[in-house]
C-alpha cells in the first residue's frame, strides 16, 4: 500500500445541471480547478495523484508529504510555539529528534493544507470563503486498520476499564484523546454515587435529604476535579495556550471589526429564545394530553389516543430540532468566528441548550407540575373541556381518591427509568447498528445506478495480465479508500453531549431512582466500547487537533451542579417523608394537598387551598434560593482545595517552568554563545546568581573610600549604656 498522508475528495461532476452548456462550463471548470490543484500541491513540494472515485467525475487526489517537507513544518511550528509562549522541547537536530507520532504528522500535513495564506498554508478548503476550491469536498485522513483492530480487540478483551492515553493521542489527537479520558475519568466516579444509590434504594428511605446532599457534593467535586486535572493533561500534552497558535478558519472574514462580531453573537439569542419557547409549549402540549387528557378520556379510540403523545412528539420535537440546528449552524457561521474552537464553542451552547430543554423538561413537569398541583390542573380540565359536553359520555369524571391515584409520584420514577435506559439503548443503535442499515441501503442504491462502469473494469481487467499483483493491490487498496470516503465525519460534539446529558440526570434526578448512577455506570461500561467501534468502522478518521480543554461542556457541568443544588432540595422539600418518632408523617406535598383536594369535587380551590398552595411556592423558592447559596459556598471551597491538590501539589507545573527554562538556556547558548547575562557589569546565570569572580572586586574597589564606616559598630556601645544607666 502506498505512504499516503492525505485524500483530498474533488467532485468534478455537477450534481444538477440540465443544459449540455451547462455540462460543458462545469467541466471546463473542473479540470481547470483540477489542474490548479495538483499544481498548487506539486508546487508546495508534495507529491499528488488522482484516482477515480465511486462514480463518474469523483476523483480521489492522493497526498504524501516527504519528509523534508515534514521536517520544515516541524521547525516552523516550533518556532511559533516559541514566540507564543507555548510549553516547547528543546530545540534537536532532525538525528536526535523523536520521530513524529502518526497523529501529529497527520495534524501538520492537513494545516498545511488548508490553512490560509495568511497563515502560511495553501488554502486548499472546501469552505474558503472566497469558495476558491468550490470542487472540493473534503481532506480527509485514511484509517489505519492495524492499530483500530489492535484497539477494538484490547476493548473487547479486557474486563476493566482502562485507556492508553497515549496510544490514542498518537493515533487520533489530542481532541479525541481527551475526549476518551473524560469519558474514562467520568465512568471510573460514576462507582461512589452508584454505590451510594443502590444502598439507599434498597435501605433508605425515598427522597432521602442524606443522599441529595452526597449527590451534589460529588458532582461539585468531580467537575472541579476534572477542571484542574485537564489543566495537568494540558502540560503533559504541551498544548497549554495552544489557542493562541490557532489557525484561522478558511471562512473567515478578514478586518471584521469586533463589535459587529458580538452584535451578531447577541442578535442570534432572540432566534435561540424562539425556537426554545416554541420547544416548551410543543412539550407542554404534549405532556397536558399524556398526562390529563388520556387519562379522562374512555370513549371510542381510547386505546390509540393513548399513543397520540408519543406519534405527536416523534412527529414535531425531532423535526424541530433538526430545522433549528441547520439555524443554528448559519447562525454561527454568519458571527464569523476567526478561530474553530470559538465557533465550535458557540454552536455547542446553542445546540445543547434545546437538547438539555427536551432532556430535562418532561421530568421537570412531572416532578414541579404534574404531582404537585396535578388535581387542580386535572380537575380544570375535566370540568371545563368535558363536562356538559356532548362528549362528556365518554368522560370518565374522576373522584377525589381516583385523582390521587392517578397523580402518584411513582409515575416520577417510571418516566426516569424510561428515560434512562430508553435512551442509552436508541443511543447505541443509532451509533452502532443504524449506520450499518444506511450504509447497506447506500451500497445497494449505488449499485442499482452505477450501470455504466461495467466497461471501464473490464479494460482493468485486461490490462492487469501484465501485472497482476500489483493490479490487484492497488484495486484492494481504492476500494477500500472509496468505503471510507462514503463514511460521514467524526465529531465530539455529540458524544459529549450524551454523556453530558446523562451527567444531568444523574444529579439532577437520581433522587427520584437511586439507581440512575448505577445504571450510568453500567452504560458507560459498554459505551467506551461502542464509541471505539464507532470511530474506527462507521465514521472517518478524526482529523487531529490540539486542545487543552473540553471547552463549553465544562461550562455546562458547572450549570449542571448548580441546578443539582436547587433541584435536589425542591424534591427532598416536596417529597420526604417526614419522620416523627413513634410514626412518620407525610410530606409537606401530601399535607398541602390535603387542603387542595377537600374543594376537588365542587371543581374550586378555597382560599386556604390557594393559601397552602402560595405557601409551597414560597417556601420551596426560599429552600432553592438557601441551595443555591449553599452550593456557591461549596464550589469556592472545593475549588480552592483541588487547586492546592492537583495543580500546585502534582509537580507538573515546576516540571514545566524547568523545561521552558532549558529551552531558553539553550536559545541564549545559540543566539549569544552562553547562558550568562550581564547585569550592572557581573555575569548572572539564569537564576540570578554572581558567576564572575570580578563582581566581588568590583564591590570591594567602591567600598576602599569607606572602610572606617563599616569598621566601627555602636550597637553594642549603646545596648551598653542603657543597662547603665538602668
Amino acid at each position: 500500500m502506498p505512504q499516503v498522508d492525505l485524500v483530498i475528495v474533488f467532485r468534478a461532476s455537477p450534481t444538477s445541471s440540465v443544459r449540455k452548456e451547462q455540462e460543458l462550463e462545469d467541466a471546463r471548470k473542473a479540470e481547470e480547478q483540477y489542474a490548479r490543484l495538483i499544481k498548487t500541491l506539486s508546487s508546495a513540494g508534495l507529491r499528488a495523484v488522482g484516482r477515480s472515485g465511486e462514480s463518474l467525475g469523483h476523483l480521489l487526489v492522493f497526498v504524501s508529504c516527504p519528509k523534508t517537507r515534514v521536517h520544515a513544518l516541524i521547525k516552523r511550528e516550533r518556532h511559533s510555539d516559541f514566540l507564543s509562549g507555548l510549553p516547547t522541547i528543546p530545540m534537536q537536530s532532525q538525528e536526535q529528534a523523536q520521530p513524529l507520532s502518526p497523529a501529529d504528522h497527520t495534524r501538520l500535513v492537513h494545516a498545511f493544507i488548508t490553512s490560509t495564506t495568511a497563515d502560511g498554508g495553501l488554502g486548499i478548503s472546501p469552505d474558503s470563503a472566497e469558495s476558491e476550491w468550490d470542487l472540493v469536498e473534503s481532506v480527509m485522513a485514511l484509517h489505519d486498520r492495524k492499530f483500530n483492530e489492535h484497539w477494538i480487540h484490547t476493548w473487547t478483551t479486557s474486563r476493566h476499564i482502562s485507556v492508553k492515553q497515549e496510544h490514542l493521542r498518537e493515533q487520533f489527537g489530542d481532541s479525541v484523546a481527551l475526549y476518551f479520558l473524560f469519558l474514562h475519568c467520568y465512568t471510573r466516579a460514576l462507582v461512589f454515587p452508584a454505590v451510594l444509590g443502590v444502598l439507599f434504594f434498597f435501605l433508605g428511605s425515598p427522597y432521602s435529604p442524606t443522599y441529595s446532599i452526597l449527590i451534589v457534593f460529588w458532582s461539585v467535586v468531580f467537575v472541579e476535579w476534572w477542571r484542574g486535572y485537564e489543566r495537568i493533561l494540558s502540560l503533559r500534552f504541551g498544548n497549554r495556550g495552544s489557542f493562541r497558535v490557532e489557525r484561522r478558519r478558511a471562512q473567515y472574514i478578514e478586518g471584521f471589526p469586533w463589535w459587529k462580531q458580538e452584535l451578531r453573537m447577541v442578535a442570534s439569542l432572540p432566534v435561540i429564545v424562539f425556537f426554545a419557547g416554541a420547544l416548551v409549549l410543543i412539550l407542554t402540549g404534549i405532556f397536558v394530553l399524556e398526562a390529563f387528557v388520556t387519562q379522562l378520556y374512555t370513549g371510542p379510540g381510547h386505546t390509540y389516543i393513548s399513543f397520540s403523545p408519543t406519534v405527536l412528539f416523534v412527529a414535531l420535537v425531532p423535526q424541530l430540532l433538526a430545522f433549528y440546528q441547520r439555524i443554528a449552524i448559519r447562525l454561527t457561521d454568519w458571527e464569523n468566528h476567526a478561530h474553530q474552537s470559538s465557533h465550535a464553542a458557540s454552536l455547542t451552547l446553542k445546540t445543547f441548550a434545546l437538547s438539555a430543554l427536551v432532556a430535562y423538561l418532561g421530568l421537570a413537569l412531572s416532578a414541579f407540575v404534574y404531582v404537585p398541583f396535578g388535581e387542580v390542573l386535572m380537575r380544570a380540565v375535566q370540568v371545563r373541556l368535558f363536562k356538559g359536553s356532548a362528549s362528556a359520555g365518554s368522560v370518565s369524571l374522576l373522584n377525589s381518591t381516583e385523582l390521587g391515584q392517578k397523580l402518584d409520584s411513582a409515575r416520577l420514577t417510571d418516566q426516569l427509568i424510561a428515560y434512562t435506559v430508553m435512551d442509552q439503548v436508541v443511543d447505541t443503535f443509532n451509533e452502532i447498528g443504524l449506520p450499518y442499515i444506511l450504509r447497506a441501503f447506500h451500497s445497494f442504491r449505488t449499485r442499482w445506478r452505477s450501470t455504466g462502469t461495467g466497461h471501464r473494469e473490464k479494460v482493468k481487467k485486461r490490462m492487469s495480465v501484465f501485472e497482476e499483483k500489483e493490479e490487484q493491490k492497488e484495486r484492494s487498496f481504492l476500494k477500500e479508500v472509496r468505503k471510507q470516503v462514503a463514511l460521514p465525519e467524526y465529531e465530539t460534539l455529540d458524544d459529549y453531549s450524551e454523556m453530558v446529558t446523562q451527567f444531568g440526570y444523574v444529579v439532577l434526578w437520581s433522587a427520584i431512582w437511586p439507581l440512575a448512577p448505577a445504571m450510568a455506570l453500567v452504560n458507560n461500561f459498554f459505551e467506551l466500547r461502542s464509541d471505539a467501534f464507532k470511530i474506527t468502522v462507521h465514521n472517518r478518521r478524526p482529523i487531529p487537533a490540539r486542545t487543552e480543554t473540553i471547552g463549553p461542556w465544562l461550562e455546562a457541568l458547572t450549570s449542571l451542579t448548580w441546578l443539582a443544588a436547587l433541584a435536589n432540595a425542591a424534591l427532598v422539600y416536596l417529597f420526604c417523608p417526614r419522620a416523627n418518632s413513634p410514626t412518620v408523617t407525610p410530606s409537606v406535598l401530601d399535607r398541602v394537598r390535603q387542603h387542595i383536594v377537600s374543594a376537588a369535587s365542587a371543581g374550586a380551590v378555597p382560599d386556604d387551598g390557594r393559601a397552602a398552595g402560595r405557601e409551597l411556592l414560597g417556601t420551596a423558592l426560599l429552600i432553592a434560593l438557601a441551595a443555591s447559596h449553599g452550593y456557591i459556598l461549596v464550589r469556592v471551597v472545593v475549588r480552592h482545595v483541588m487547586e492546592k491538590a492537583l495543580w500546585h501539589a502534582s509537580g507538573e507545573e515546576r516540571a514545566r517552568e524547568l523545561a521552558e527554562r532549558e529551552v531558553k538556556a539553550r536559545f541564549l547558548t545559540e543566539l549569544l554563545g552562553t547562558t550568562d547575562v550581564d547585569v550592572d557589569g557581573c555575569s548572572v546565570d539564569s537564576a540570578g546568581v554572581e558567576v564572575d569572580e570580578q563582581c566581588e572586586d568590583v564591590e570591594a574597589v567602591a567600598a576602599e573610600g569607606l572602610r572606617g564606616f563599616w569598621d566601627h559598630d555602636e550597637g553594642m556601645q549603646e545596648i551598653q549604656r542603657i543597662t547603665k544607666n538602668a
